[in-house]
């Protein structure tokens, strides 16, 4: 009788790591947690005689429940782990330990990660008539093959994760790369004897919500712009990729900026659904009659230079930002004569919002200290933005930082 009893032990022994070894070696050959779990129900319900079994694990902060075998269908729906088994943090044997308002469940194996609860498995037995619970005869391998278990599906989870934030980074970096190609190189900006251009945008994320613009829209007309989305993300970033779009198409040397404004605004107001707004500013510069003719849309208002009076001029909003409102109330455009030569910088709230040491916007000052000179209006950007640390040592950049600037002759 002891003989038998010994090779019974020795065969089941042996049973148990040849189980493991299988679990091992399925583990790294990445079988998906499907896979686990049924061989993990088999060993225990099939070979092991364990009658119920229910997973519960923890996954992005909501409890599912992965397993549930011989329990009532509807049983894990009804338990909050959070509540009910927060203070279960070794194995819990139901009978010796009391109830825990869950019928049908003798024993508890919590898994825990970092000091958190991972996963709560909860065992049933059979009634057997006679002789030890098959739960208690075979509880240390229990123990062991379910944290195995619910650490490979942890990893695996994980491991997924990973690589759809992954995904989700090059997808991000694709759009970012694409994005700026919606902004034109300063090789690509008008520079001649009448006006020279130059621009700086460094989104605050891989994409961003801003956009700037210049165009020669005819031998002596030239038209610039520069915009800012509400709010960040892709679908700022989308947005203003249709507003791009748009503007290029609608933008010409003859178009009523007027007219321009309300049907800019009609695209937003359908793209947008009311969740966002774009504020704008657009000017049309001829350097034939030096004329700037001008709307500026709930943006920050530009500051015009002149070089040889040595004054500012701010050309402050006198419209509601585009796709605030289904239809615009009012927009004004005004026309200035540019009598002397001059510089006008455009700059987006990223930038005048930057704190200072003592907390507080530093405003338009660095721009009206880096504009008062002779300097082309490039140079007079890059000192800025060197000034400012920007983009690498400045802690307090929150935003996309975008300027463009224009000497006109």
């Amino acid at each position: 009788m002891t003989i038998k009893k010994s090779g019974n032990r020795l065969l089941m022994s042996r049973y148990k790591l040849d189980s493991l070894l299988d679990i091992t070696k399925s583990i790294n050959a990445n079988c998906p947690a499907e896979e686990l779990l049924e061989k993990y129900e088999y060993i225990l319900r099939q070979d092991l005689n364990i009658d119920k079994i229910c997973i519960l694990f923890k996954e992005k902060d909501q409890w599912i429940c992965l397993l549930n075998a011989g329990f009532p269908e509807d049983m894990a729906e009804s338990i909050n782990p959070s509540e009910q088994l927060a203070n279960i943090t070794e194995t819990k044997i139901i009978s010796q330990s009391g109830d825990t308002g869950i019928p049908g469940v003798d024993i508890i194996f919590p898994v825990f990660n970092n000091n958190k609860p991972l996963s709560y498995i909860l065992i049933g037995d059979i009634e057997e008539g006679q002789g030890m619970s098959p739960v208690l005869k075979h509880l240390h391998f229990m123990q062991t093959i379910s944290n195995i278990i619910i650490v490979a599906i942890e990893n695996i989870n994980l491991f997924g994760e990973s690589l759809r934030q992954e995904a989700l980074k090059k997808e991000l970096e694709l759009a970012g790369r694409m994005q700026t190609l919606l902004i034109p190189d300063n090789d690509r900006l008008p520079r001649n004897d009448n006006i020279f251009v130059s621009g700086y945008y460094h989104p605050h994320f891989e994409i961003g919500g801003d956009y700037y613009d210049c165009i020669s829209l005819s031998e002596d007309i030239t038209g610039l712009c520069i915009a800012d989305v509400s709010g960040k993300g892709i679908s700022a970033a989308l947005l203003m990729s249709n507003f791009q779009a748009s503007f290029r198409a609608l933008f010409t040397a003859d178009t009523d900026l007027v007219r321009l404004m309300h049907k800019l605004n009609e695209v937003v107001v359908t793209n947008a659904s009311g969740e966002k707004f774009i504020t704008f500013f657009v000017a049309r510069y001829n350097n034939r009659t030096k004329e700037m003719e001008y709307i500026n849309a709930a943006h920050n208002a530009p500051v015009l230079y002149d070089i040889t009076n040595k004054s500012i001029q701010y050309l402050e909003a006198k419209s509601v930002g585009i796709g605030m409102l289904d239809k615009i109330p009012f927009t004004e455009n005004t026309v200035i004569k540019i009598q002397t030569p001059s510089k006008i910088v455009c700059y987006t709230d990223g930038l005048s919002e930057i704190k200072n040491d003592k907390g507080r916007d530093i405003g338009t000052g660095p721009i009206e200290k880096h504009i008062a000179n002779n300097h082309t209006v490039d140079k007079n950007i890059m000192a800025l933005i060197d000034e400012l640390g920007i983009p690498d040592d400045n802690p307090h950049l929150f935003d996309d930082v975008s300027i463009i600037a224009a000497n006109l002759y």
